[in-house]
């Protein structure tokens, strides 16, 4: 007997969750280092752009397609993407939806149980003396197993953190949508608030932490974020930049979304509610994000310093300077705790939007018990990540993050665009969008979406190609010792590939059978 269709508890609580799968580690860590990185204040000027170009159209297509897509009992894009075009091909288009989705979990559950790890060394003051980036350093790469000779005499102690990590994401997919997911985002989220809000205020209260120093303040690092080096807005990795970071931070492009606003009635609200999350998203971001990491930075290193430690990439500035700040300010091992319990919160809110869309494909189209199907996308998961773990040095992790967490994303956008809005035609797709509004959405937003977003994704999709894809691809940057493990990925990506579409076949073979069996009787 099939399980009876799950729905959304309430609406609040449906917002909290899209929030939640939104509001991850982009948020605090990515945003400002990338902010800092090309332009402060010049950054947001690409990034505004993209948000209402992309970011916004996007959130409302996706919320469209993956409403309509659960009115015909779909919560996947093979399913929606069937609906959409009436073509035999475009099942499998939607295999995107579900490796994108479940290949980010993979890695992004190991670097989440990072800030569950720090949390805890914070709390036991494991790190307390460590007073220069270097020793930092040394300790999170001994943590990651990178530098046995460290703190940590093996990787072990990641990995058990790694397990608790993951025990807590599946426990919470089994308990569903409404009994798990959301009753996580109505107590995650209010907490990651209350969390980031007590930090940002430990922040302006810091003032010049060394009188020796007057110019290393915190209203020097705000000055260094925001304040905009016009001459980097001709530079177009500052536009990429700007806007991969808008597909990260909404995580739009993976599946996610569509999967949650399946289980939406046909007549709930999707144009205020899409609004509602990205608007909450970007607040969290660009106030809540924007004021921690790189301010206090500059208050303890000075602008050069974090310049280098901003172009270090997003670890550096969450697991090298940051438990080196805690270290050296009164009660650090107290905000040292809640900035990567913050992390932490941020983390697992998005992370089990991840899976979601896989378990609701091996639900609805092989009809598989909601438990069963959560294990088996356990399984799965947990096969998977072990070589994330013990390859990590060796670029693992990162070669899946730019395929999936960044190219991919972008690809996906990119079908699913022209699928719903010319495939499915406009008319049919601002319908859909608009269907139960609580507002009114302004009419040049159907335009945008029909034309200015497409246009949008093809040329960034072809500059991000040319300029920085086609050499990833071809390994020409590649350490001669790495490339037997990214070819590893590209093995892995495509092992994943061929199962979905093996079992999108099978699937669609039996929907078939059961049809014609039907009409039989």
């Amino acid at each position: 007997m099939q399980e009876e269709r799950e729905q959304w508890g309430s609406r609040f609580g449906l917002i909290l969750a899209v929030a939640g799968n939104a509001i991850g580690l982009g948020n605090f860590l990515r945003f400002p280092g990338q902010a800092a990185s090309n332009g402060g204040g010049a950054f947001m000027i690409p990034y505004f752009i993209a948000f209402l170009l992309l970011g916004i159209p996007l959130m409302w297509v996706e919320w469209g397609i993956g409403r309509h897509g659960g009115k015909f009992g779909h919560s996947s894009t093979p399913g929606m993407f069937d609906l959409l075009w009436k073509n035999r091909f475009a099942k499998y288009l939607g295999v995107m939806g579900l490796v994108i989705s479940i290949v980010i979990m993979i890695y992004y559950t190991y670097i989440e149980s990072w800030t569950l790890g720090y949390s805890v060394f914070s709390m036991l003051g494991s790190y307390s003396g460590m007073a220069d980036l270097g020793s930092m350093d040394g300790f999170l790469k001994s943590y990651q197993g990178l530098n046995p000779d460290g703190y940590f005499s093996s990787i072990w102690t990641a990995y058990a953190f790694m397990i608790v990590t993951f025990i807590i994401n599946f426990t919470v997919l089994w308990k569903g949508l409404s009994g798990g997911i959301e009753k996580l985002a109505k107590y995650a989220m209010p907490l990651l608030f209350i969390f980031a809000v007590i930090l940002v205020i430990r922040v302006f209260t810091l003032g010049t932490p060394d009188p020796a120093f007057p110019d290393q303040n915190v209203w020097k690092g705000f000055s260094y974020i925001w304040n905009p080096d016009l001459s980097k807005l001709g530079d177009i990795d500052v536009w990429l930049a700007a806007t991969g970071q808008i597909f990260f931070t909404l995580s739009v492009g993976m599946g996610t979304i569509h999967a949650y606003a399946s289980y939406l009635r046909p007549k709930d609200d999707i144009a205020l509610s899409g609004l509602t999350t990205a608007s909450t998203n970007g607040f969290v971001e660009i106030v809540l994000g924007g004021s921690i990491a790189i301010p206090v930075a500059v208050a303890y290193f000075g602008v050069a310093m974090t310049q280098d430690i901003a172009a270090g990439g997003t670890f550096n500035i969450g697991f090298v300077s940051m438990p080196v700040i805690f270290d050296k300010m009164p009660a650090g091992g107290v905000f040292g705790s809640l900035w990567f319990l913050l992390l932490f919160i941020a983390g697992i809110t998005s992370s089990v939007a991840m899976a979601q869309p896989v378990i609701a494909f091996l639900k609805d189209e092989f009809r598989m018990p909601h438990k069963r199907a959560v294990l088996t996308v356990a399984a799965l998961v947990f096969i998977c990540v072990q070589p994330v773990v013990f390859f990590l040095g060796d670029g693992f992790l990162d070669e899946m993050d730019y395929w999936a967490g960044d190219f991919g994303l972008v690809v996906f956008a990119t079908v699913e665009i022209f699928l719903f809005a010319w495939i499915f035609k406009i008319d049919n797709a601002w319908n859909e969008i608009n269907e139960g509004a609580d507002i009114k959405i302004p009419m040049m937003f159907k335009y945008i979406i029909k034309y200015v977003t497409p246009v949008y994704l093809v040329v960034l999709l072809l500059i991000w190609f040319f300029q920085k894809a086609l050499d990833k691809l071809l390994l020409t940057d590649a350490a001669p010792e790495q490339v037997p493990y990214i070819w590893g990925v590209r093995a892995l990506f495509a092992g994943l590939v061929t199962l979905f579409c093996i079992l999108i076949s099978k699937a669609w073979k039996r929907r078939k059978l059961a049809a014609a069996k039907a009409a039989k009787e």
